[in-house]
């Protein structure tokens, strides 16, 4: 499928950060570049907001991540991991990332969701007929919803060159 894009088009981008996490984890043993992601998906056009929705734990270890995220000009939005009685644990942005993109539409011709979650297909469609709204997806392939894929306007699949996108070192790697 043909996109349009241009140096003006005013793009937002919209970082589902645990599940590029997880892709990236549980595909290579490696962590996200999400700087590199932000780069290549924006591909020249002008950013309005590129915004990281992302999860504390009690013991702050992802901090730095965060630091880095800001550094990257990206900014983020932080909800604390909920840890149940029964141990059960629940980190979930679907709404807040939704909610955000609806806000924003107006202001953008473009929305790019960095995420494989197949629970985005009606946020695509709304943004698409409601806002007339361009949307694409940057995520892992392998674990990308298919409906996602379907409805986006154009799918940018990381595992056609994973090593662009991953930080290897660390927790190790294949491939």
């Amino acid at each position: 499928m043909s996109i349009i894009k241009h140096k003006e088009q005013r793009v937002g981008i919209f970082i589902d950060a645990q599940n590029l996490y997880h892709s990236a984890k549980n595909l290579y043993h490696s962590k996200v570049n999400f700087g590199q992601i932000v780069k290549d998906s924006l591909d020249g056009r002008k950013l309005v907001r590129a915004v990281a929705y992302v999860i504390a734990t009690e013991s702050g270890e992802e901090n730095a991540f965060f630091d880095a995220l800001t550094k990257m000009g990206i900014e983020t939005k932080v909800k604390d991991l909920q840890v149940f009685s029964s141990g059960a644990k629940k980190a979930d942005w679907d709404v807040g990332l939704a909610i955000d993109a609806v806000k924003l539409s107006p202001k953008l011709d473009a929305v790019i969701l960095l995420t494989g979650d197949g629970d985005f297909v009606p946020l695509v469609e709304y943004l698409q007929m409601n806002q007339g709204c361009q949307v694409e997806v940057a995520s892992f392939g392998k674990s990308t919803s298919a409906k996602l894929i379907e409805a986006t306007d154009h799918f940018m699949d990381l595992d056609e060159t994973p090593n662009k996108y991953l930080i290897r070192g660390g927790g190790g790697g294949k491939k």
